[in-house]
């Protein structure tokens, strides 16, 4: 997948043959049925890829080759559709502006389904992976706010970093008052952080950061349970590098939007493929990125990000230049490079 730079299993069972000296049309059929259920397969001793047993060793895979000096680590929740055919709900690992799936639900767009007890799910196969002293921050947009996912992440001993409406109320800490939330996001440049309740119908109580910067449409409006000396609302735009995960897996990188896969259950499996091969890729590119210059890099704002119209992206993704490098070693005839984290300064910063 890394070298022909698609999920397709056609291109991918064509480079294997090739390489294997193997039949196409054998490799191909193997191939596909690794995504089929088992009662899709011939014979009585098959069996199938159980892809949620695979979410937690996917993230201790990941830390495994995260950098020991650095215990912070960032998730992102967010949703993603594949034309009318799928919606896909993935969790993420953060990294040097990708994105790294490491759980994710996917089901057909035209199936009514609650997304409640999916994310519950997603979230409950990542317990007791990361250590308890690190600090992890959960982060999602305005559309996936809920009570309940300020609690589950709260339960997991992780830090909610939700987005949410400027159309509710919130109560000061020591207050008794709701006021609302639009009154601290009325006009650019206005910032404030402080402890509420957020909320009068279903009240959460945590830390409140507020920011509108200039250049952007309107304001953000962070709800955390860190306290406001802990957590900086510039983390909050950590949360867009999971849009560039799924461009990864779709035109900017897997092909995935060329797949003829109609089952849900078997494009889940294909995305564990996907998964391995984007961990594989960005680690390498990481690990190529830690070293170039600085002035490569996007300029580091602080306390706000600027807008990406004035800001001087990586002249290469980590993805991509993932990418490159491992097919650069097998040209050199070189060992396959194995990758590692190097979070760097531009995280939590």
């Amino acid at each position: 997948m890394v070298l022909i730079r698609s999920s397709g299993t056609s291109s991918g069972a064509a480079l294997l043959a090739e390489l294997t000296h193997q039949k196409e049309s054998n490799v191909r059929q193997r191939l596909r049925e690794w995504c089929w259920d088992a009662q899709d397969k011939a014979g009585q001793q098959r069996q199938e890829v159980v892809v949620v047993s695979c979410f937690a060793p996917l993230l201790s895979w990941v830390l495994s080759w995260w950098d020991p000096a650095e215990h912070r680590l960032a998730l992102a929740l967010d949703a993603t559709t594949l034309g009318d055919r799928y919606v896909v709900l993935a969790i993420s690992v953060l990294y040097r502006g990708c994105a790294i799936p490491i759980a994710w639900k996917i089901f057909a767009a035209q199936q009514q389904s609650e997304w409640k007890p999916e994310w519950l799910a997603l979230l409950e196969c990542l317990a007791n992976v990361v250590p308890p002293s690190w600090l992890v921050v959960v982060l999602a947009d305005r559309g996936l706010y809920a009570d309940w996912l300020f609690a589950a992440i709260r339960q997991l001993g992780w830090h909610p970093f939700l987005r949410i409406n400027a159309n509710g109320k919130y109560c000061p800490a020591g207050s008794s008052q709701f006021l609302p939330l639009a009154q601290l996001a009325e006009r650019v440049g206005c910032h404030w952080a402080g402890g509420v309740t957020c909320f009068k119908n279903k009240p959460v109580q945590g830390t409140l950061l507020v920011a509108w910067a200039d250049g952007y449409a309107d304001a953000w409006l962070i709800l955390t349970d860190l306290q406001p000396h802990q957590a900086q609302i510039a983390w909050y735009s950590l949360r867009a590098w999971i849009e560039c995960g799924f461009k990864h897996t779709k035109r900017g990188g897997w092909q995935w939007q060329a797949t003829r896969m109609t089952d849900p259950r078997r494009a889940e499996r294909h995305w564990l493929v996907m998964a391995v091969a984007t961990l594989w890729a960005v680690s390498v590119g990481g690990e190529v990125d830690a070293q170039l210059p600085a002035s490569t890099l996007a300029p580091l704002p602080r306390p706000l990000p600027k807008p990406r119209k004035r800001s001087q992206p990586r002249l290469l993704s980590c993805f991509r230049q993932g990418c490159l490098t491992i097919l650069a070693h097998l040209l050199n005839h070189r060992p396959l490079p194995l990758g590692s984290f190097h979070p760097g300064h531009d995280y939590f910063y």
